[in-house]
């Protein structure tokens, strides 16, 4: 439009593209843009790096230059330069940015000077004073305190690993907000593992590798969701390797998450798994029922904030707690349910509600108990390594715990023979048999491994 800044332009064309591409692609590739005006059929536009330019003009350009042309700007092609440094007065002044606040919001809007960092959204909601606290997260919530008061750490890196819905995804988010509202000029890029392996391919396909080191290894705090994906693809794992050997010794903060320990992790390189267990190592342990029911009990209270017409009965929360105990996800979601349920229909929530609503849940959650979560409480029983219950190793001190786990796996799951032979390392479904008899008839002789079993149980069906 005459008289419009190119500023302006491309605020109402960032609009478009991100309805278009999707606001994901939108915050990672377009955000980070600013766009200098068209000349002589050139659009041109600065990048914090020759890597997301390259990247932008790959697969969006043709794009852009439609939408541009639909202004009236006539482009034929586009350019991208490299942003220069903020002291130079040459930069033009960036669009403003939003202020914080509730609503997710990337990290590639923190940046020192005028970088900008491609990066997953930090979800607002995910904070130190929304994690509710108990004995089988204490460490892991400590630990990552520690690591954002940003003060003197004796451990780098924090690995945290667990199953789904335990809160990994959780502590990451808190750390990266607290990073950032004590010191805004931090650098702190948050990825999953999938994103550092699709932005490092994309490098070395455009030729782009200076630019993909310069950007990860310029942080001042790296975290790298689900590492366990890239197990088996050694490309990516050698570029990971060296973006973390020169992290560590810039004395650059580290955090990883995993479903799984580093030495459990199958395909990963055992250097790599050598440095990841430099630091401190935590598992945060499956819930148990006073965790999950302080976990409802304050999502609970936000939600009556939200809902002041709506009413829980007496003995609710209890039997949501006692009930879904496998994963904190889906505990939240039952709640949000009753709660929007409730709201709708107009009905205060008991306990018939609750069983009519979460019918579908409640039958799903009725037995939850995976063969990892035994091979992790049978390991931790008898003080051995996930890994020693998968080996080959024929020790009478390795062999019958992983006869009690293999029994576990039996009785306390719907998994076939064959399957739970594969699980551990692949073994023929005849030695799973022989394990259930074993353990069967030691049950009746051996009041140890029977009080063993018991335990076990208990442990895995609370």
């Amino acid at each position: 439009m005459d008289g419009e800044t190119p500023g302006a332009t491309w605020d109402r064309l960032r609009a478009i593209l991100a309805a278009q591409i999707g606001q994901d692609a939108c915050r990672n590739w377009i955000e980070p843009l600013v766009y200098l005006g068209s000349d002589r059929g050139v659009g041109r536009f600065e990048a914090p790096t020759g890597f997301i330019g390259t990247w932008v003009s790959r697969n969006f350009g043709e794009t852009i230059r439609q939408l541009l042309l639909q202004e009236g700007h006539a482009v034929v092609r586009l350019e991208f330069v490299v942003a220069q440094p903020a002291e130079s007065p040459a930069r033009p002044a960036a669009p403003a940015r939003p202020a914080v606040g509730s609503e997710a919001r990337p990290v590639a809007e923190f940046a020192r000077g005028d970088i900008e960092l491609p990066a997953s959204p930090i979800d607002a909601r995910f904070t130190f004073d929304s994690f509710v606290v108990g004995k089988p997260n204490a460490l892991a919530h400590a630990a990552a305190r520690r690591v954002a008061d940003r003060g003197q750490v004796a451990f780098n890196p924090l690995f945290l690993y667990g199953g789904v819905g335990l809160g990994k995804t959780h502590l990451m988010h808190a750390i990266a907000w607290q990073v950032k509202s004590t010191d805004p000029s931090a650098r702190v890029l948050y990825l999953s593992a999938e994103q550092f392996m699709n932005r490092f391919i994309a490098a070395l396909r455009f030729k782009e590798m200076h630019g993909f080191k310069e950007l990860f290894r310029s942080v001042d705090m790296l975290m790298v969701d689900d590492v366990q994906f890239i197990s088996g693809k050694e490309g990516t794992q050698e570029e990971f390797f060296h973006t973390f050997n020169a992290l560590i010794d810039q004395q650059k903060q580290i955090v990883i998450s995993a479903d799984r320990a580093p030495g459990e992790i199958d395909g990963l390189e055992e250097r790599i798994k050598s440095r990841l267990q430099w630091g401190l190592v935590v598992d945060l342990h499956p819930t148990d029922y006073e965790l999950r029911l302080g976990i409802l009990q304050s999502k609970a209270e936000a939600q009556l904030a939200e809902h002041p017409g709506v009413a829980i009965g007496s003995g609710v929360m209890e039997f949501l707690a006692h009930r879904i105990s496998s994963n904190v996800r889906v505990l939240e979601g039952a709640l949000n349910r009753l709660f929007a349920f409730a709201s709708l229909v107009g009905r205060r929530i008991d306990l018939d509600m609750t069983q009519e609503c979460l019918a579908d849940i409640l039958r799903a959650s009725e037995r939850k108990v995976t063969i990892d979560e035994i091979l992790r409480k049978v390991a931790d029983h008898y003080n051995l390594r996930m890994s020693d219950l998968l080996s080959a190793r024929r020790a009478r001190a390795v062999a019958r715990p992983r006869q009690v786990a293999m029994y576990l796996a039996k009785t306390l799951t719907s998994k076939s023979l064959p399957d739970i032979g594969r699980r551990f390392g692949g073994r023929d479904h005849t030695t799973v048999i022989h394990a259930v008899r074993k353990i069967e008839e030691l049950r009746q002789s051996d009041s140890q491994i029977a009080e063993d079993v018991e335990l076990l149980r208990r442990m895995l069906e609370a």
